[in-house]
């Protein structure tokens, strides 16, 4: 969605009906390395990019000559583009960042939580094991972001603005609501009764704790 659609669910919410997550512009990281393609990587930025001005990529690399090379890519590209005036001003707000190590490079990923992740470097598959934050990845040379959006099978109503540390994207689960139900026997009663009785008490909550001592000071009946 963008701000529109954001604004949409969170009225919809006010009401009865329970929304997802609030999804802000639409973001993009990239990491490559330097045997990446840099004209891939200049059309993936640009497919985000054009989405809106308020959009943001990023390029994380530790080649600094991969930074120059896709700057050239994104000139050309660009030109072509029939939104480029949009693509443009997203550009603005979006960076291209030299790092030291893939170590860096991935410890920032972590840290900025992006709705699409792609990676393209040589190891991508290794660098995958370490994401712990974002809404989908993307990996290898095809797969570029947009097969998520219209047919790799993948949700992309994604989390944004750092919410992939605390969610993730829409999936069956986002539709269900769930009950619990429990059922203790005696003998599982006295199992966990005293740990019970020692929360509650620590918490005050001595009613809390009576409720299970007066069962196990009860002779069973069966």
């Amino acid at each position: 969605g963008n701000q529109y659609v954001t604004m949409a669910k969170q009225i919809v919410s006010r009401e009865t009906v329970a929304i997802d997550m609030p999804a802000g512009p639409s973001e993009l990281a990239v990491v490559a390395d330097h045997g990446s393609n840099p004209s891939f990587i200049a059309s993936d930025l640009l497919s985000q990019a054009e989405h809106g001005p308020d959009s943001q990529v990023l390029l994380l690399t530790d080649s600094a000559d991969m930074i120059d090379r896709v700057k050239l890519e994104l000139e050309n590209q660009l030109k072509e583009l029939p939104r480029k005036e949009i693509a443009s001003k997203a550009l603005d707000n979006s960076k291209m960042i030299l790092l030291n190590s893939q170590q860096e490079i991935m410890a920032l990923v972590n840290a900025y939580a992006p709705e699409h992740l792609i990676i393209v470097t040589e190891n991508y598959a290794e660098l995958a094991e370490e994401v712990r934050n974002a809404g989908s990845v993307f990996l290898g040379d095809y797969t570029p972001e947009s097969a998520g959006d219209y047919a790799s099978g993948t949700n992309h109503t994604l989390p944004t603005n750092g919410w992939a540390h605390s969610y993730s994207g829409i999936n069956m689960d986002s539709f269900y609501k769930k009950i619990t139900f429990q059922e203790i026997s005696r003998y599982g009663l006295v199992n966990i009764g005293d740990a019970i009785m020692t929360m509650a008490e620590a918490e005050e909550l001595h009613a809390h704790s009576r409720a299970v001592s007066i069962r196990l000071s009860t002779k069973d009946n069966d």
